[in-house]
């Protein structure tokens, strides 16, 4: 029977009160009942819900019934996502709240398992799903290396490491890990990638951009299908996707220019022509419309001194209309207070210019009922038109729609062994070993190269900071916001790497900090010496002089002098070099490479070549910074795409 959809939706609304309306005088008319459920049952098959819940329904179709079903305290509820650790079932269900975020470090408790983690998530999206119309929250996490807030998760390389790789499939590969173990833990939201190209190694976040080339981090949106899944032949760019409930819909961030600011100045100003930014700044927001990317996160920056999340023009006029983005936009934490100067001295400004601006869910994160409060006034008195609040839920519920959240809210928990699953940590390692960039491999008196080095020696020597600690291998965004010192979570440090790549014969000795007489006098074959950057992240990460701490140079230099060494630098970019060079006879720029230490002795004892690449060139002066391809200073000590390669026993790189 073909029965027009306009048809069927008019018998669904007017069928159910009918019935109700007269249940007694259908009781006593079996006949007419009979014939109306036959009826109903060919016209509309079995589901008698309202439009939106039915999952056989066109996903816009879905949308428009909600939005005119909604109050405008549901529709700014759906425009409000809040920090777990202000979210209450109270607070969910009277300000129908529509996400929920761990921050960094935001966790149910230290260790949490992933049972405990589902049980959470599950728990605020009860008291979602309890209010009038039903509508699931969506929760989300920075899982921008990994699910690296929840510990025993996959640790993967920092993105400047993946950037080294040159490998998009690879990088594909972790996001779908990455998913699986976000979803593990009943999360459906990972605020990755990071698609910002650096353009200054002095910024605190450099370590999340891909590459200082456009390029590279365009090839890098892999990341997006490998979270979301690939995007049906038909696909319309610029509509968001997410493949099912094993999937997490991605951020593309941050919009844009974030990786441009003067003197590498976290959240300042991005000083650059349109052309610039469109040219270096902007091509991988293409490649994310492309690749269905379900959400654009927004940059504290600005562009040209106006700040990002008051951007219409670029946020409205570029992104939503050019580039046709029909997901939802999103603010970073606090994002709107930071409009003004100082943060949050002008809050009822910051709302409006950012909702008029066009963005659409604001991470408030804990101050929602000031947020409330004024985004209904300004609604109520009209000074933002309820269409702009129509555009913004709409593009909120498309996402959830797109990604069965209405069918699948709740976790899977069979999904949970999916957390640092020992696939995943091979991929890692695998990812490991293919970031490493060799900078320096010199011969010894064997007249061969240092590197690879012997499995089997007398008696070797470990030395350095960072060749015991997971904290620092990890580097920030683990565990903790900063990141954090020391066995932080499950994982595989460079000594416990050494200890079991080598031969059972092989004494291995551990020095952190050996002084050159104790080096002389230990009859070492040769030594490793891991050394680097403490972690940071965000404004914390910001270094005018990109020197690393001490015990440093000072440990390879008291090593290295002694006997024959390969040191491995651990760092999220360039760094003051030369001291370490001038010592060592090899050098490893092994990046921030997380939680799985055999990637490193891998490459260090020739089971695999060096294969990695320069994501960004190697200053040899912090004076000459910024630098990049294309200016007329450009000198680097080491250029984009400089890597020594070597040969493995299982690969031939």
């Amino acid at each position: 029977m073909e029965i027009n959809l306009k048809l069927l939706q008019k018998v669904r609304r007017r069928l159910l009160p009918l019935l109700r309306r007269h249940r007694m005088a259908l009781l006593t008319a079996p006949a007419v009942f009979a014939a109306l459920l036959l009826f109903w049952s060919a016209a509309l098959g079995d589901y008698a819900g309202p439009l939106y819940k039915d999952p056989a329904q066109p996903v816009e179709a879905r949308v428009a019934d909600l939005l005119g079903k909604m109050t405008l305290a549901e529709k700014i509820g759906q425009m409000t996502q809040i920090e777990r650790l202000v979210a209450t079932p109270d607070v969910l269900r009277n300000y129908f709240v529509g996400s929920l975020l761990s921050g960094g470090g935001s966790v149910p408790r230290k260790g949490a398992t992933a049972a405990e983690w589902v049980a959470m998530v599950n728990d605020f999206q009860k008291a979602c799903l309890s209010t009038r119309l039903g509508i699931p929250m969506i929760y989300g996490i920075d899982a921008v290396h990994g699910h690296n807030n929840v510990y025993g998760a996959t640790i993967f390389p920092h993105n400047v490491g993946l950037g080294a790789t040159r490998d998009p499939y690879l990088v594909k590969r972790i996001g779908a890990a990455t998913a699986l173990e976000v979803r593990a833990t009943g999360i459906q939201y990972a605020f990755a990638p990071c698609i910002a190209v650096c353009r200054d190694p002095r910024w605190g976040r450099c370590y999340e951009s891909y590459s200082d080339d456009p390029r590279i981090v365009q090839s890098m949106t892999e990341l997006i299908p490998g979270l979301q899944g690939d995007v049906p032949k038909d696909f319309t760019a610029g509509m968001p996707y997410v493949a099912g409930k094993n999937k997490v819909a991605a951020c593309a961030k941050h919009f844009v220019g974030d990786g441009g600011t003067v003197n590498g100045i976290n959240e300042n100003n991005t000083v650059i022509n349109r052309d610039g930014l469109m040219s270096i700044h902007m091509p991988a927001y293409h490649n994310a419309m492309q690749k269905g990317v379900s959400t654009v996160m927004i940059s504290y920056s600005s562009w040209n001194g106006v700040k990002m999340h008051a951007n219409q023009d670029l946020i409205t006029g570029y992104l939503k209309n050019t580039l046709n983005f029909k997901g939802f936009v999103i603010s970073d934490w606090e994002g709107i207070d930071r409009i003004t100067t100082p943060a949050g001295s002008n809050y009822p400004y910051s709302v409006n210019a950012s909702i008029s601006a066009g963005l659409d869910m604001i991470m408030v994160p804990n101050n929602y009922q000031s947020f409330i409060s004024i985004l209904t006034n300004f609604v109520n008195t009209g000074v933002i038109p309820v269409s702009r609040i129509d555009d913004a839920v709409t593009r909120i519920l498309r996402v959830k729609f797109t990604m069965g959240l209405f069918e699948y809210p709740y976790a899977d928990s069979s999904l949970a062994d999916q957390l640092g699953k020992q696939e995943h940590r091979d991929l890692a390692r695998e990812a490991v070993r293919k970031s490493l960039v060799l900078l320096k491999n010199d011969e010894v008196s064997s007249g061969k190269p240092l590197l690879p080095l012997p499995k089997k020696a007398t008696k070797i020597l470990v030395a350095g900071s960072h060749a015991d600690n997971l904290g620092y291998q990890c580097g920030g965004w683990t565990i903790e916001w900063q990141g954090d010192t020391g066995r932080t979570t499950v994982g595989t440090t460079i000594l416990d790497a050494v200890k079991a790549a080598v031969d059972p014969s092989t004494q291995v000795v551990f020095a952190e900090n050996p002084s050159a007489e104790f080096v002389k006098g230990g009859g070492f074959s040769y030594a490793i010496v891991a050394v680097g950057e403490h972690p940071y992240t965000e404004t914390k990460g910001d270094n005018l002089n990109l020197t690393i701490p001490e015990p440093g140079v000072s440990t390879v230099e008291a090593v290295c002098g002694a006997v024959p060494c390969a040191t491995v630098l651990i760092s999220g970019r360039p760094v003051v070099v030369q001291p370490l060079l001038a010592a060592s006879k090899a050098l490893v720029a092994a990046w921030l490479p997380g939680s799985e230490g055999l990637g490193i002795t891998d490459a260090l004892f020739g089971d695999y070549g060096f294969s990695g690449k320069l994501p960004r060139n190697w200053f040899r002066s912090v004076d000459q910074l910024p630098m990049n391809v294309g200016d007329k200073h450009y000198d680097p000590l080491f250029g984009l795409g400089y890597g020594l390669t070597t040969k493995g026993t299982k690969n031939n790189y």
